[in-house]
């Protein structure tokens, strides 16, 4: 029963997000794909990812135990501090600290741990800002 409860929710999280998807307005000056295109692709993979749950559930489904789920929530309350922090302290700074956090919920050392939040973002900066010429959140360093 819990998957298909999940099954469905995921199923009203893909239209909330496709009707917000499809409220984009577009620029005059956007490219040939726009902007709607990736969100309705997330919206289309989530929707039907959802349906096969709903439509296939597991007959025995097995939930992660509590301490599984806090580190679940925390995950997500960090990803929702980066979503927040994103345009204060910029995409370079949020996106180290982020990934530092997450890479120690995974089971990495202390120093693997920042050395893999500093990687990401540089790496991600570089690739997206200077190679592909994106605009990513400028922070207080300029960056």
């Amino acid at each position: 029963m819990s998957d298909r409860i999940f099954g469905v929710v995921g199923l009203l999280l893909a239209v909330g997000f496709a009707i917000s998807a499809l409220a984009i307005e577009e620029s005059f000056l956007s490219d040939a794909v726009g902007p709607k295109a990736f969100p309705l692709i997330i919206a289309a993979i989530l929707g039907l990812s959802s349906a096969i749950i709903a439509l296939r559930p597991d007959a025995e489904p097995e939930w992660p135990a509590l301490g599984r789920l806090v580190e679940v929530g925390a995950a997500v309350v960090v990803l929702i501090l980066y979503a927040e922090l994103l345009p204060v302290a910029g995409f370079v700074i949020a996106t180290a600290f982020a990934a530092t956090y997450l890479a120690w919920r995974l089971g990495s050392g202390p120093i693997e741990c920042i050395l893999v939040g500093i990687g990401t973002s540089l790496g991600i900066y570089v690739i997206f800002h200077l190679v592909l010429g994106l605009s990513l959140a400028k922070g207080p360093l300029g960056f």
